[in-house]
């Protein structure tokens, strides 16, 4: 309010009783110069009067406005005489009813880079055309302020593939119930991310690869997705969970018997170390690693054919039990006792490996898999409403998923690698021994290929 003060005792600004609409009609066009308005020469004596009347509420919203006098017929429309201080009679966060007038944000964005110490202001490309004003309120208040002449730049803003970035179309997304909130996973902003699961580290990474440019551009979600991976694949510890599972029984297992396995945490961290994983004779494979009729290069678990077991032993199908739909409800197999870790004496190495749960031991989680929230490219270019491009599979949640029980108390932000499966954060929404899994990456990297 000082600034414009100083700058209508200098006879750099005027109050106009112009209607908003009225002032609009005279700015003029891209080809036309716009008109002085009929106040423009009031003095300075005057104006000052009226700003401090607008102040104290004296007038209604859109009966007087203070406008910069710059310059009617400039070929920047951001140029001719813009409002710097509108009426708007709203109480204030902090100050309460004390404002009647509020200053525009091209006046006050300047204004406080100057007295916040700013050295550059970095903007996105849509702030180009009103650099001129911005260094022109500078230059005219510098003898009030003093401190750095802050320097604007500006930058393509960061869009990425099948999400949008809009405050405006993000906010439509919340409050039409689209996704569950603002930190909801599937959303672009700090809070979904955290919960998520994605690393700090990769977000920096992805803009370090991204780069900052003048030209617009859309970045490749995948890539965002190759920089989670690349992080987490060197710190996620491994696990296994089974999203899918069917019962697998190993006839001549033991009866009774069970035994503790050692796992390694990370391949890529051999300071991580191992973990005792429980085995017994019913187990939980995924149903897609087993196929009664299998095509050519199938290398998972069929009848008659021999896998590993991850860190486990070597096992044979030998029967098929279905229900009388049809459907297999569980498969029987034979294991090899000298295969114990998954390495056979005689040195044969069969083609699949599987993961798997043991039933008995097993834990209970909820898993949600998230999925890119549109199916088009680039949702908001379109034009249509955004639920048109939503992608009905951006979530899919399962119950009672079975996973190691080491997983059982593992803390909300913990992220872990199921094996073969992906990358999985533990949400907020965890209970006590029920934990739940947000699905933060695949482990299918198309980005690479």
């Amino acid at each position: 309010f000082e600034c414009a003060v100083y700058l209508t005792e200098k006879g750099l600004a005027y109050v106009d009783d112009q209607s908003p609409d009225e002032i609009r009609r005279l700015r003029g066009t891209l080809t036309e110069p716009g008109r002085n308005s009929p106040f423009r020469d009031r003095p300075a004596g005057e104006n000052l009067d009226l700003l401090r009347r607008m102040k104290d509420g004296e007038f209604e919203e859109g009966e007087k406005a203070l406008r910069a006098k710059i310059d009617m017929a400039s070929g920047n429309i951001n140029m001719r005489d813009p409002v710097i201080y509108r009426i708007l009679k709203t109480p204030h966060h902090r100050t309460g009813e004390k404002w009647k007038i509020y200053p525009t944000y091209d006046f006050a964005h300047p204004l406080s880079d100057v007295i916040e110490g700013v050295t550059h202001s970095l903007c996105t490309l849509e702030f180009e055309d009103h650099r001129p004003l911005y260094d022109w309120f500078i230059e005219k208040l510098f003898p009030l302020l003093s401190g750095s002449r802050p320097r604007q730049i500006e930058f393509s803003r960061l869009d990425i593939s099948h999400t949008v970035m809009s405050k405006r179309l993000l906010s439509e997304l919340v409050e039409s119930k689209v996704v569950g909130g603002w930190d909801d996973p599937r959303m672009p902003t700090i809070s979904g991310i955290r919960r998520r699961g994605y690393p700090p580290e990769a977000i920096r990474d992805f803009c370090d690869k991204a780069g900052v440019t003048k030209q617009k551009s859309t970045i490749e979600l995948e890539l965002l997705e190759h920089t989670v991976r690349e992080h987490l694949n060197k710190t996620a510890p491994r696990k296994m969970a089974v999203l899918d599972p069917l019962k697998l029984v190993i006839t001549n297992y033991p009866p009774g018997a069970e035994e503790m396995l050692p796992a390694v945490n990370n391949p890529e961290d051999p300071s991580a170390g191992s973990r005792q994983v429980p085995f017994s004779a019913t187990l939980y494979i995924e149903r897609d690693d087993f196929m009664e009729n299998p095509p050519k290069k199938f290398y998972r678990l069929s009848p008659g054919t021999e896998v590993r077991l991850r860190y486990a032993y070597f096992i044979t199908c030998e029967e098929v039990v279905k229900t009388g739909g049809g459907k297999v409800s569980e498969i029987h197999c034979r294991y090899d006792p000298e295969t114990r870790g998954g390495n056979a004496p005689d040195g044969r190495r069969p083609r699949g490996t599987i993961h798997w749960v043991s039933a008995g031991h097993a834990a209970r989680a909820e898993v949600r898999l998230y999925d890119r929230l549109f199916e088009d490219k680039t949702p908001s270019a379109s034009g249509g409403p955004l639920k048109q491009s939503i992608n009905p599979s951006s979530l899919e949640t399962l119950k009672g998923v079975p996973i190691e029980p080491s997983l059982a108390g593992a803390q909300p932000g913990a992220v872990f690698q199921f094996e073969r499966k992906g990358y999985f954060a533990v949400d907020e929404d965890s209970s006590g021994s029920r934990p739940v899994f947000n699905r933060t990456a695949t482990l299918r990297d198309s980005w690479k290929k």
